[in-house]
C-alpha cells in the first residue's frame, strides 16, 4: 500500500449485462478489460461478448445494444478464465462503481483480483460539486471523451471496453490534476479528501 502510485500498474474491467427481469438473475454479456501504469501509458485491451443462457432484456438491450444475435457464438465468462487472469492478477483492479464488476467476477471462486479502486467514489471525492458523478457525466464535463474516442474509436459508452478505458482515463487525469504520482497507492482506497480541497485551493 505505500507503494507510489506511478509504480502501480492498474487493470481496469468494465461488464455489460442482460438485465433482471421479475425473478431473474442479472448476468454479464460483454467484458472489457483496458491497462494503465502512470510509467508505461494505456497498454494492450481485451473485449468480448459472453454467452448466456436466457434472452437480453430488452431494456438493457437499448442501453448497450447488444443483442441475443451479437452472443450467439460467444465464449461463456467461465471459459475466460485464463484471459481474465493473465490480464487482471498482479494488477490493482479499477472501476466506477465496482459492485457490478466484483459480482459479476465471483464466477470465479477465490479469484486473487484486488486491491480495487472505485474512480466513482474517487471522483465524489476529489470533484464533491459535480452535477453528476456518472462516467460519461464526468469524462464530458472534464473533457475527457475525445481522448477515450481516439483509443476506441469504434466504440462507444456503454461498450464494456470504452467504459473500462473511460475508467482509466479519468484515473490518469485525477492523478494528474491533484498531482498524486508519488503519493502511496493506499491512498486511492481511502482517499482524505480535506487534502484534495486544499490541493484545489492551492
Amino acid at each position: 500500500m505505500n507503494t507510489p502510485i506511478r509504480d502501480i500498474r492498474f487493470a481496469a474491467i468494465d461488464f455489460e449485462s442482460a438485465g433482471a427481469a421479475r425473478g431473474q438473475t442479472d448476468c454479464p454479456v460483454q467484458i472489457g478489460i483496458a491497462a494503465w501504469s502512470h510509467a508505461d501509458g494505456h497498454g494492450n485491451s481485451f473485449v468480448s461478448y459472453l454467452k448466456v443462457d436466457r434472452d437480453v432484456h430488452w431494456a438493457a438491450s437499448k442501453v448497450h445494444g447488444i443483442t441475443n444475435a451479437d452472443l450467439a457464438d460467444a465464449p461463456t465468462l467461465l471459459s475466460l478464465w485464463p484471459e481474465v487472469h493473465a490480464r487482471l492478477a498482479g494488477n490493482w483492479i479499477v472501476a466506477h462503481g465496482k459492485g457490478t464488476e466484483k459480482r459479476f467476477l465471483r464466477t470465479f471462486p477465490g479469484h486473487p483480483f484486488s486491491p480495487w479502486v472505485d474512480t466513482l467514489l474517487l471522483a465524489r471525492a476529489a470533484w464533491p460539486d459535480a452535477p453528476n458523478h456518472s462516467l460519461g457525466a464526468l469524462c464530458d464535463a472534464l473533457s475527457l471523451t475525445p481522448t477515450v474516442r481516439a483509443r476506441v474509436p469504434d466504440r462507444t459508452w456503454h461498450d464494456a471496453l470504452f467504459d473500462a478505458i473511460a475508467s482509466l482515463v479519468l484515473l490518469e487525469h485525477l492523478v494528474a490534476t491533484l498531482q498524486l504520482a508519488d503519493t502511496p497507492a493506499g491512498f486511492l482506497l481511502h482517499p482524505d479528501t480535506s487534502r484534495w480541497s486544499r490541493s484545489r485551493r492551492a
